[in-house]
């Protein structure tokens, strides 16, 4: 087995349990019937994300893209529907799911009918998805700044910012094999982000438990 093969599958097994960590906060809401302080935005913007990857993917004939991207657009799918069937606001969930589909509906205008197929295709949805996977990554950086004023990680999961490290380094490094930038640069991010983590967890953990959590996902 070369390197890109062994990075290939280190990719594949990091990113879908990574994706799996969602079947935690669909347990509790089968369990309390209820899908109360569970964040539902993750949930539809990762699915979003993963439809776009994969439509890179088919484009680049990637077929770890492909492999990864289908499986965590079916798992996001089913949290979408668990979170609206125990939902109490479903008009909310309406609301912001529409959004997504009319972003998703003009996405694939513009990309699946407007552009012509080419290289300049490629890298524009290439550029599209980089920036809304970057987008993914930094906006939790809002909660870790909460973490280090109020001094508690019960908020993050120390397992899920295991995977996220693992993730992120296996598809930056596949990136930089295949000389493919837009999945290099954006896994950058998660690199960071999970080693200020790290951090946290060693500065706090002494004062608080940690309880898992679910946070966005990338590629």
């Amino acid at each position: 087995m070369d390197f890109l093969q062994f990075l290939s599958w280190a990719c594949i097994v990091f990113t879908i349990l990574m994706f799996s960590s969602g079947l935690t906060d669909l347990k509790k809401m089968r369990e309390a019937r209820s899908s109360d302080n569970i964040q539902f935005l993750p949930f539809l913007t990762t699915l979003l994300n993963n439809l776009g990857w994969l439509y890179y993917g088919v484009l680049k004939k990637d077929g770890t893209l492909i492999i990864v991207n289908s499986i965590g657009a079916v798992l996001q799918a089913l949290y979408v529907l668990t979170y609206y069937h125990y939902s109490s606001g479903k008009w909310r969930v309406c609301r912001q799911t529409l959004a997504a589909g009319l972003l998703l509906a003009a996405g694939w205008l513009y990309f699946g009918v407007v552009l012509a197929q080419g290289e300049q295709k490629l890298a524009r949805l290439g550029l599209a998805c980089s920036i809304f996977t970057v987008t993914m990554y930094v906006s939790p950086l809002i909660d870790l700044l909460e973490i280090m004023r109020s001094g508690s990680v019960e908020r993050l999961s120390f397992p899920l910012t295991v995977a996220t490290f693992l993730t992120s380094s296996s598809w930056t490094l596949y990136g930089l094999q295949l000389q493919d930038y837009y999945i290099m640069v954006p896994n950058t991010p998660g690199i960071i982000t999970s080693l200020v983590r790290f951090l946290l967890f060693w500065t706090f953990s002494t004062t608080s438990s940690v309880k898992p959590s679910y946070k966005l996902l990338p590629l």
